[in-house]
């Protein structure tokens, strides 16, 4: 579980970095404003946000391209990027969101409706 813990605090780690550089959107309409404008890389939606803003995630970064994932706590991801709990958030960079996504997908797996019904 230590493992886990230090794969998890290194994408927590990556995040404050993309965030004091200005390449973080976060909240639901900030996050979904970048997935419309093809702005967002990758999309973080926290795993106590609520099942309809997982729904309405996992159908806009689907439509879109954009790989999401359920990751922390909404706590967690807001002291992350040194904010307010946030649902989501979306990193706007190509090179922090594949730093981010190298960690990220050793620490869970990729969630999403598609998975769960069996369509991928």
């Amino acid at each position: 579980m230590e493992q886990q813990d230090r794969l998890k605090a290194k994408v927590y780690s990556m995040l404050g970095l993309a965030a004091k550089a200005g390449k973080i959107a976060s909240g639901e309409f900030a996050t979904e404003k970048c997935v419309k404008s093809k702005a967002a890389y990758i999309v973080i939606v926290s795993e106590d946000a609520s099942d309809n803003t997982k729904k309405l995630f996992s159908n806009k970064c689907k439509s879109c391209g954009v790989p999401r994932y359920c990751f922390g706590t909404k706590e967690e991801l807001g002291h992350a990027i040194g904010k307010a709990a946030r649902t989501s958030l979306a990193v706007t960079d190509e090179n922090f969101a594949k730093l981010v996504l190298s960690h990220l997908e050793k620490a869970v797996n990729r969630e999403g409706e598609e998975e769960k019904n069996g369509k991928n």
